[in-house]
């Protein structure tokens, strides 16, 4: 059974990029544009891994973790940052929103996929 992961990133670039590196790795991948956009995707859906931008309109990405650890079934589902920022305070404040990792834009799709796989175990 393939892993579903949802991506969360207001860039039609980044999202085609993110897509395109997973399901070449055997990954469903469904994708939103915001975190609002991914909360209501995570509704009736199971997801594997959620991987998601911070800096997003609407709604970003700390706010969009703190608010699907509130829904039962995304309680365990690991997060992982996907974005251009870099600061420590900040990597520290969305661990303790329920992150699992975190990396950087510009990014090298490989790395990504090393990392859904460390964090999936597959």
């Amino acid at each position: 059974m393939t892993a579903s992961i949802l991506t969360v990133d207001d860039s039609a670039s980044i999202r085609l990029t993110t897509r395109v590196a997973l399901s070449n790795a055997g990954y469903t991948v469904t994708e939103a544009v915001d975190g609002v956009d991914g909360i209501a995707k995570l509704q009736g859906a199971q997801f594997d891994l959620i991987v998601t931008d911070l800096n997003m309109p609407n709604m970003d990405g700390l706010t969009m973790i703190r608010e699907l650890r509130k829904i039962p079934s995304c309680m365990g589902v690991p997060v992982i940052f996907l974005t251009t920022e870099s600061d420590q305070e900040l990597k520290q404040e969305a661990k303790s929103a329920g992150a699992t990792g975190w990396l950087t834009k510009p990014f090298d799709p490989e790395s990504l996929v090393k990392i859904v796989r460390k964090v999936l175990g597959r």
